[in-house]
């Protein structure tokens, strides 16, 4: 294998957990990441050395997403499959109850909020980083990120779990 091939094997499985969350559905991200692993091979003489490999293979599924999304506009996003919501360890009735409450309260976040929730705080994201791979300001990044712990924290409150958000900057 080439260490192009390497580096890109890298990030199968943040691709994988970032799709997963994204589309909510198993198939429709395993679909989403082969896509965007094809497209990353086919167009790796595009990506600048030195520069965030990571960030960039997370615009290009970004993008491949975006252009899903409005070729199926009638289709009905899923809640995630079981598979989704088991943690590495063996968890308590009330940590997978949490786990589940915030899966459904994340699926009914806008789609721009729900990105940029995924990118910065499961990604763990900065900012700039952010920015990039949606193609947006910074500033909008932040202003869209606020509303949507907002939105996150009061459709949580709503079900009775209050999330432990942390602030990233």
């Amino acid at each position: 294998m080439e260490s192009r091939d390497l580096d890109i094997v890298k990030q199968i499985p943040r691709l994988r957990r970032y799709a997963r969350a994204l589309t909510g559905d198993s198939s429709r991200a395993d679909d989403l990441v082969q896509d965007t692993l094809e497209r990353s091979l086919v167009k790796f003489h595009l990506w600048q050395p030195g520069s965030d490999l990571r960030a960039w293979m997370f615009t290009i599924m970004h993008n491949v997403y975006v252009n899903h999304v409005r070729a199926n506009q009638s289709s009905v996003v899923t809640t995630m499959d079981e598979e989704i919501v088991l943690p590495s360890t063996r968890a308590t009735q009330g940590d997978r109850l949490e786990v589940m409450d915030l899966q459904a309260a994340l699926s009914r976040l806008p789609e721009e909020q729900r990105e940029i929730l995924l990118l910065v705080g499961l990604e763990q994201l900065t900012y700039e980083e952010a920015a990039r791979v949606l193609g947006i300001p910074i500033g909008t990044v932040m202003s869209r990120l606020s509303r949507a712990r907002e939105r996150l924290r009061g459709v949580m409150s709503e079900s009775g779990t209050q999330p432990g958000l942390k602030v990233v900057k």
